[in-house]
């Protein structure tokens, strides 16, 4: 089953170098509607609860406190088949090997720091949302 929504993360690193404006303008102009968004920052036990189906992997501490430094913009979006179209559209988790002018390649810093999250799963995008907002907080 698809979906027409799906959640996105600006991360902190990106937020921090003050691109939140740019890329929220390139997901725009990409066609995608923006139905929540929230600034944010991450407490270390927010971080965990949100990664935690990665918690059990050598990077989950690195990711929680990376993801808890510094504020984050959370955005639920609709378009046609969001999740998989905008995992495309944001490029590989990797910046160096993200198609060009996606906004992982043109932000990411590192796989760890890649810029942006973008849902892996229709189940995981209405998880994610559920996470960052209430019913009533999505439009």
């Amino acid at each position: 089953m698809t979906t027409n929504q799906t959640f996105t993360m600006i991360k902190p690193n990106a937020v921090e170098k003050g691109h939140t404006g740019a890329i929220i303008d390139q997901i725009i102009k990409g066609g995608y509607r923006i139905i929540a968004l929230k600034y944010v920052w991450l407490s270390q036990r927010e971080a965990e609860k949100f990664y935690e189906i990665h918690k059990e992997r050598p990077f989950f501490a690195e990711l929680v406190a990376f993801m808890s430094r510094s504020p984050i913009v959370a955005i639920a979006l609709e378009k046609e088949n969001a999740v998989e179209a905008f995992r495309e559209f944001i490029g590989a988790t990797d910046p160096a090997k993200a198609a060009e002018g996606t906004i992982r390649a043109k932000y990411g810093e590192s796989v760890g720091e890649n810029a942006i999250h973008g849902s892996d799963s229709n189940e995981n995008a209405q998880r994610e949302i559920g996470f960052f907002f209430s019913g009533r907080e999505v439009y």
